[in-house]
C-alpha cells in the first residue's frame, strides 16, 4: 500500500471532517497579478503571472494550496485544494472550520 504525505502549502492549519488536521508548513507558493485601468463602469482586468516558491512535484507527495494557485497550474497533479465549496463543508458563523476532503485539477 502507498502512503501519500500531504504538505500544507498555505499559511493557515487545514482540517478535516474526520479531525485530521495538516499544520501550514511555512511554505507560501504565490501567483502574482497585475491590473489594467479601471473603466467608466469601475470595473478592471487582473491576470495573473506564474507561481513562484511552489516545491517542484515529488514522488508520493500532495501539497495543499490555495484555490487559486490550483487554478493556475493546471498540469500539476500533485497539488489539491481544500473543498470549501463542498457542501459538507463545516462553518461556524460563516468561518471555515473543517473541509471533507480536498479538489484537485
Amino acid at each position: 500500500m502507498t502512503t501519500t504525505k500531504f504538505i500544507n502549502c498555505t499559511p493557515h492549519t487545514v482540517v478535516l471532517n474526520s479531525g485530521v488536521s495538516f499544520p501550514a508548513s511555512g511554505i507560501l507558493p504565490r501567483v502574482s497579478n497585475s491590473f489594467t485601468e479601471f473603466d467608466e463602469n469601475g470595473v478592471c482586468r487582473v491576470t495573473y503571472g506564474d507561481p513562484v516558491g511552489l516545491p517542484e512535484p515529488k514522488d508520493g507527495t500532495l501539497y495543499i494550496v490555495s484555490a487559486m494557485i490550483l487554478a493556475a497550474c493546471p498540469d500539476r497533479k500533485d497539488l489539491v485544494a481544500p473543498a470549501t465549496g463542498h457542501p459538507d463543508c463545516v462553518r461556524d458563523n460563516g468561518r471555515i472550520v473543517s473541509v471533507p476532503g480536498f479538489v484537485r485539477n
